[in-house]
């Protein structure tokens, strides 16, 4: 059967991870989860002091990015987690600390150069789903079918909210908002591969959709390009 490269890009806290992670599971594909990645590394410099709540320390990040190694393994339960540097890091990096790092070192051209090397020699195979920011612009520019999903700022904030809230951590619904409407700005304004929609993307907008209805949206564009 014919295998190609699904990339999903869009916006923070629209789903896109859960949607990706889903189709590729019912497909047989790899997921791979950028995001996930990023703040992979965003815990790392958190964890040298290379970067706080306000500063960045650019030279020694860029400095020692060499040294991190990512990869992606199955637990018992048959789900991807996040390694870093040999080390199961999946819960320490679901914070919104750590999510907002993300979304700061992810403008250094350092970080986001070595990281997209590390995902596209995960898609040499193609039989992939992967999402993030710039998969459909920078990282697989050549993937067969890509999805732009997006969705309000203030949809993505309660979903986000109500996701911290389920984990049990403390959060407070404007403050998140506030994170997000940031993170908007940061990612669609650096220099370094900004996120944007890729000309042949197919946009979906998830704020009056269910997950099932995405899903099935999702899953018809992918059989679509399957027959083509």
């Amino acid at each position: 059967m014919k295998r190609i490269i699904v990339a999903i890009d869009g916006f923070s806290s629209c789903g896109k991870s859960t949607m990706a992670r889903k189709l590729a599971a019912e497909v047989g594909y790899v997921y791979v989860d950028t995001g996930a990645m990023y703040r992979a590394v965003s815990l790392f410099c958190l964890r040298n002091g290379w970067m706080t709540a306000e500063t960045m320390d650019e030279a020694a990040i860029n400095a020692h990015v060499g040294r991190i190694k990512l990869e992606f393994r199955l637990n018992d339960s048959g789900k991807a987690e996040m390694y870093l540097n040999g080390e199961n890091v999946e819960h320490e990096i679901r914070t919104l600390e750590v999510a907002n790092g993300a979304s700061r070192v992810s403008t250094l051209g350092a970080v986001r150069r070595e990281l997209v090397r590390q995902q596209q020699l995960m898609g040499e195979k193609k039989g992939i789903v992967m999402d993030g920011r710039d998969i459909g612009t920078v990282v697989f520019p050549e993937a067969e079918l890509k999805v732009f999903l997006t969705a309000s700022p203030e949809i993505r904030a309660q979903r986000r909210y109500d996701e911290l809230l389920g984990k049990g951590e403390q959060a407070v619904y404007d403050e998140v908002l506030a994170n997000v409407v940031e993170r908007d700005e940061r990612d669609q304004n650096r220099a370094e591969s900004p996120l944007r929609k890729a000309d042949d993307a197919i946009v979906i907008d998830n704020s009056d959709l269910t997950p099932d209805e995405q899903q099935q949206r999702l899953r018809e564009l992918f059989q679509q390009k399957i027959s083509e």
